[in-house]
């Protein structure tokens, strides 16, 4: 297949085609990846099933994952759900545009091809303007899942789009690189008591504040038994990874950078390629090793939109370990935790 790839610039005519073009495309069945506030999105007809089964073929993700529905506005939950509760509003007043996805019941309108053989949908109204005016132009709503390679670290620019899925799909929209870096937030509110079923920017305190009680799945530590449907993305399949064995180290700084010179020093002396994941306060402690940079201790938010693109440039170095400090689960790091512990496949050193 023959991708076309389209650049978003400053040049607002140019842009009003490529949204066009992209548009068109998603009318007429086709796929188009295109950013928004949280990674790059692979968008097909969200009323489609050869769409979304497209979609799952070009990720080679399993078909039980479910794909969120994007929608430009507020009004359009009616068209997806005969059953939304008073709480969703109050979400989507507080937090829409933006990165929360909701799940609610689905009509009969919503195939079972994109919600993975349940009876709940899974929907966000993004912010990204160029993600807004694509779903407002095709005239439907867009089913996307990150727009990556199933298993592989999200893709936070268009470059990674391109390395993953050039020629797998008809269009890429490349909007440059992504501010917030994380997947959305999920919470499930078809329960008595809200759930949260993937953390990101915004955070179960920020929730609770809207909605009164709001409780964590446990499966976000243990993973969806083999023989259960995930009720939203990432819950069940391997996520994140790079290629090389990652380790997370938690606890006290300097001990935690004393085992990871430790470790390295060990690799390092049987001829391996060591890559290290630290914030900029440690950069310097790791001569020999290839060394990223995840930013600021004091800046939660740097090191949330550099996390994939780091685990993604440790595979452009070809390393062969990896070590990276663990951060402290409060707020979006609680968001940065569960990711790292995904990638890691949940392997840690814990001092």
């Amino acid at each position: 297949m023959n991708t076309i790839i389209r650049r978003i610039t400053s040049n607002e005519d140019d842009n009003r085609r490529i949204i066009s073009e992209a548009a068109t495309i998603l009318r007429n069945g086709g796929l188009v990846a295109f950013p928004t506030e949280t990674v790059y999105g692979l968008g097909g007809d969200a009323f489609d099933s050869h769409a979304a089964s497209a979609i799952y073929a070009a990720k080679g993700r399993p078909s039980d994952n479910p794909l969120i529905v994007h929608i430009s506005e507020v009004s359009d939950l009616t068209k997806l759900s005969d059953h939304i509760p008073n709480s969703a509003y109050l979400l989507a007043d507080k937090f829409w545009p933006g990165p929360l996805t909701i799940i609610v019941k689905k009509n009969e309108r919503v195939p079972l091809t994109i919600t993975g053989g349940l009876s709940t949908v899974a929907v966000r109204l993004p912010e990204h303007p160029v993600a807004r005016a694509i779903i407002k132009e095709s005239g439907t709503f867009i089913a996307a899942p990150s727009a990556n390679l199933s298993g592989r670290p999200s893709p936070t620019s268009g470059n990674h789009v391109i390395e993953d899925l050039n020629s797998r799909i008809d269009m890429i929209v490349d909007g440059g690189s992504i501010n917030i870096g994380l997947e959305s937030t999920i919470i499930d509110l078809t329960e008595d008591i809200p759930v949260v079923l993937r953390p990101g920017f915004i955070t179960i305190e920020m929730l609770a504040q809207v909605l009164g009680e709001v409780r964590l799945d446990p499966a976000l530590m243990t993973g969806v038994a083999s023989d259960i449907a995930p009720k939203a993305p990432g819950m069940k399949y391997r996520h994140y990874a790079p290629k090389a064995e990652l380790t997370i180290i938690n606890g006290d700084s300097i001990k935690v950078i004393a085992k990871m010179k430790e470790l390295a020093k060990d690799h390092l002396s049987n001829g391996q390629k060591v890559g290290i994941m630290v914030t900029s306060d440690y950069i310097s402690e790791f001569p020999g090793t290839y060394v990223i940079n995840l930013g600021s201790s004091d800046n939660i938010q740097e090191i949330a939109s550099n996390l994939f693109g780091a685990l993604r440039e440790f595979d452009d170095q070809d390393v062969d370990i990896i070590y990276s400090e663990g951060f402290n689960e409060e707020g979006i790091g609680h968001a940065i935790m569960n990711r790292l512990l995904k990638a890691a496949g949940h392997k840690t050193i814990n001092l």
